[in-house]
């Protein structure tokens, strides 16, 4: 299979690359990334030199470009991924939101379109249903209801990209997935800035009393449902993708400092950020029985290989820490 992948470079987008090319998943692969703060082609390293593999830096905003690159490589799918991704980020400046998920989504779909690209997977998350109350879990039918700029930027494009096939029939597919972990993370996610304050022994900010309940899904088991959904998909269709280990926050920073051999004590309590949803679940039947996917990576596990990851790596944790995150950080937690 021929592949474009926009936001290649990112944390998912990386490691979707990484494993399509290990395994094989794809004759050739272009990947489309502007490397903003959070794309780093060090995530790449491995398989740069790829004589399958192409680089491009790029905005998904510019239709001309994106129409150009699908009529010279000409792909069987696009997998795009490609999205300003931090609802904390989105509190504090949601323009770029509008403008890379919803604008970006809109430029990708009309250059596929007019190109008559075959498939079209939009990468989505599971945080367009907002939060869910026990003992409900959302299946693709469950009503949206976005709490942030972030969710409902990808709610908007969810919606638009669906819209696609229902008016165009371009064969469009949407996932939404949970929380995802795993190495090469940017540290302003829950699990990666937590490891990364505890090997150093900084204070772990924790957002209100941290029971907010999440849905833990390892990268590499997420990358999977996307090729099996790329592969086997109906368009038109939906499918969650989700890891089945629900767990509170403040549970999982706990799991942390217990493997880093650091005190509780450093967990300290902040406000809550406006709007944080209180707790995620979905349900993944559909994916499972219209691909055969299941996730096999237990949550034990992935935590267990992500922290030896920062661990063995505290060079590229302060390489990515530099400059603009240093800015962020202080702006969205020092004033809690």
């Amino acid at each position: 299979m021929r592949l474009l992948v926009t936001g290649g470079a990112g944390f998912i987008g990386s490691a979707f690359v990484r494993l399509a090319l290990r395994e094989n998943w794809a004759t050739r692969l272009v990947n489309l990334d502007k490397l903003t703060y959070a794309g780093n082609l060090e995530n790449l390293a491995e398989i740069e030199a790829d004589p399958r593999y192409r680089f491009v830096q790029g905005d998904v905003c510019d239709t001309p470009l994106v129409t150009a690159l699908l009529s010279e490589e000409q792909p069987d799918a696009i997998v795009h991924f490609a999205a300003e991704s931090h609802v904390d980020r989105s509190i504090l400046g949601p323009a770029a939101f509008v403008e890379t998920n919803i604008k970006g989504t809109f430029s990708m779909l009309e250059a596929a379109r007019a190109a008559k690209t075959p498939r079209f997977l939009h990468v989505s998350t599971d945080e367009v249903y907002g939060s869910i109350d026990e003992p409900h879990d959302a299946d693709e039918a469950y009503p949206l209801h976005a709490s942030s700029p972030y969710s409902a930027s990808k709610a908007g494009s969810d919606l638009l990209a669906l819209s696609y096939w229902t008016t165009f029939h371009l064969p469009v597919m949407v996932t939404r997935a949970s929380n995802n972990y795993g190495p090469f993370q940017f540290p302003e996610k829950l699990i990666p800035l937590m490891i990364s304050n505890a090997l150093e022994g900084k204070s772990l900010p924790i957002y209100g009393d941290g029971m907010q309940v999440r849905d833990w899904l390892y990268v590499d088991d997420h990358c999977r449902a996307i090729f099996a959904v790329v592969s086997k998909g109906e368009p038109g269709e939906i499918y969650n993708v989700g890891g089945s280990r629900a767990l509170p926050n403040r549970a999982v920073v706990e799991m942390i400092l217990d493997a880093v051999g650091q005190p509780h004590s450093l967990m300290k309590t902040v406000a809550d950020r406006p709007g944080h949803d209180r707790r995620y679940a979905i349900t993944t039947g559909k994916l499972e029985t219209a691909t055969g996917w299941k996730a096999l990576v237990d949550f034990e596990v992935g935590l267990a290989r992500t922290i030896q990851w920062y661990k063995d790596n505290p060079e590229w944790i302060r390489r990515v820490r530099s400059g603009e995150y240093q800015g962020y950080y202080d702006r969205n937690y020092l004033g809690r």
